[in-house]
């Protein structure tokens, strides 16, 4: 059954065409990396040192934050070392897990997103009974919840990987395994594996991104009936970074869906340079959004670099 690990590797692709510019290519996508590592890092190092920071809304921030620095840790090392020294071969194992994280680690960000939208919810419909239904355990529980919704769904389509056999081209088209892209691979039946993630995707992504829509109409209901203007937009306010990352989030994945779907004529560069959009600019984004729009962040940004 698992006789097919031990076969000839995948072979990942950089830049088809753009071989020879490969080292210049990597030089914008390092400065990214590092970008998104400093920063996802410098959040999660302000939230656990700063007191004023141990709040329903933070802990949510840090999972954000977490997440992000996963998957750029999980996807950097076959993508630089590609477009460093043109290392392409990746083991069987190696690319399924590679893939498992990936795809698991998207459901769980979009899962976090929509525990966000519900920590404003509480905040701003409820904020006298905030505390008492936003506490540790309760943040733990949802956390919790939200991770392994996003890795126990990733099981049932990559585990057939491993038995599949691969009798056709070994060529992957990213840099990074993906499951659509194995699954193509395949000299098997993958009816289950195409059928699977659609429904995942209607059960995730979209329901996620209906209840954040349908969250925000209530809290803009509630925002509507504050009396005071200044109230009103001090409200809103707090909502401004977290509506910032779910567009952000959001318009990536609809942006590489619509490619997908639509853009067959479309030159195959602009089908990775989309991935690499879904991948990379979250994860550079979030950090920045909540720098500019959060004071508290800000403050302790300050105080740190004032040590």
């Amino acid at each position: 059954m698992w006789s097919n690990i031990s076969a000839a590797p995948f072979l990942l692709t950089g830049f088809p065409g753009l071989e020879a510019a490969h080292h210049w290519i990597s030089i914008p996508f390092f400065a990214i990396y590092i970008s998104v590592l400093l920063g996802n890092g410098t959040l999660l190092y302000l939230i656990k040192d700063d007191h004023n920071l141990h709040e329903p809304m933070y802990y949510f921030l840090a999972m954000l934050a977490g997440t992000d620095l996963t998957v750029t840790l999980t996807t950097m090392p076959t993508v630089m070392a590609v477009l460093w020294v043109n290392h392409r071969e990746i083991r069987h194992g190696a690319c399924f897990l590679q893939a498992y994280i990936i795809h698991s680690l998207s459901i769980v960000e979009s899962g976090v997103l929509l525990a966000m939208s519900y920590d404003r919810f509480v905040a701003i419909c409820t904020p006298l009974h905030y505390n008492s239904i936003l506490t540790n355990s309760r943040v733990i529980a949802i956390g919790l919840g939200v991770v392994l919704r996003g890795f126990l769904s990733l099981v049932p389509p990559i585990l057939p990987l491993f038995w599949f056999s691969y009798c056709r081209s070994h060529v992957l088209s990213h840099a990074f395994c993906l499951h659509q892209d194995v699954m193509k691979l395949a000299c098997a039946d993958i009816t289950f594996n195409r059928i699977y993630p659609v429904v995942l995707v209607a059960l995730t992504f979209f329901l996620d991104a209906l209840i954040i829509v349908f969250s925000y109409v209530l809290i803009l209901k509630t925002v509507m009936g504050i009396a005071s203007g200044e109230e009103r937009a001090k409200a809103l306010n707090t909502c401004v970074s977290h509506i910032s990352c779910v567009l952000v989030f959001y318009i990536t994945v609809i942006g590489l869906t619509f490619i997908h779907r639509f853009g067959k004529n479309a030159p195959h560069v602009v089908h990775i340079t989309m991935s690499y959009v879904y991948f990379l600019f979250p994860p550079f984004m979030n950090p920045i959004i909540y720098s500019i729009k959060t004071k508290q962040i800000q403050r302790s940004v300050l105080h740190l670099l004032s040590v």
